[in-house]
């Protein structure tokens, strides 16, 4: 089960979640990737430094996924959805993601 959530609502509710999601990244040649990043707000957008192969991927298919796992037990996982950007950052490569969807999922039970 889903909840969407508003965009309006996704910094407060990230508040719940902190700031350290993974980055889920998809390179060209369909491989997946996931990095643990930071994230921080800017201008609306999330912020979140990218290494190499993060960086790759992003240019290669700008489609990510920021995923927060359940800050316990049976809590809900927050995804959040849109199109990612490198930008140069200093000396550092970032990732700038523009929300386009935002979602609470259930935590699916053990199985046993």
């Amino acid at each position: 089960m889903s909840i969407p959530v508003a965009l309006a609502d996704l910094a407060s509710t990230m508040v719940r979640f902190g700031t350290a999601p993974y980055l889920i990244t998809v390179g060209a040649d369909g491989s997946p990737h996931a990095a643990s990043v930071s994230v921080s707000w800017s201008d609306g957008k999330l912020v979140a430094g990218a290494g190499r192969h993060t960086a790759a991927n992003v240019q290669a298919n700008n489609a990510v996924a920021l995923l927060w796992p359940p800050p316990e037990p049976g809590d809900y996982t927050l995804i959040v959805d849109g199109p990612g950007e490198i930008q140069e950052m200093g000396p550092h490569l970032a990732v700038v993601v523009e929300p386009q969807t935002a979602i609470l999922h259930v935590t699916v039970p053990r199985f046993e």
